[in-house]
């Protein structure tokens, strides 16, 4: 985790929310992409382990400090040890064109830090569901 340098174009960034983590991944100039739910709110986990009422999400760019609001984040490409990261033109090239895209959200198989590695690494993984962690991701 790094905390104390800005973020670049294809970095992690983790957020931290009350009871889970929200995930994006950083394209330049201030801006992420990420999930959010059809209400227009990050994806968030639930004991039904969908967002919002039909379980749809759709990816969006918006800037860095609109999606943190007063929450804390983070660089998180914590994966990087047992990964390659793709190219940077290939992830901002692919997390442009998921723009718009809506799909079924599901906290355990298809969720916010899936699309963000996914994009980063070419691997949807979501370590909190992996390792079952108490909170939930989204």
């Amino acid at each position: 985790m790094d905390q104390n340098r800005k973020p670049k174009p294809g970095d992690l960034i983790e957020i931290f929310r009350v009871g889970y983590k929200h995930w994006a991944i950083y394209v330049g100039d201030g801006y992420v992409i990420h999930v959010v739910s059809a209400s227009g709110y990050s994806c968030s986990g639930s004991s039904s382990g969908t967002s919002g009422k039909d379980g749809k999400a759709t990816v969006k760019k918006q800037k860095l400090q609109d999606v943190v609001g007063s929450d804390e984040y983070c660089i998180n490409n914590r994966l990087d040890d047992q990964y390659k990261p793709r190219p940077i033109q290939d992830i901002l090239q692919d997390a442009e064109g998921f723009l718009g895209r809506e799909f079924s959200y599901d906290v355990a198989t298809n969720n916010c830090e899936h699309l963000a590695t996914l994009l980063r690494y070419g691997k949807p993984q979501s370590q909190q569901v992996q390792f079952g962690m108490t909170s939930h991701t989204e």
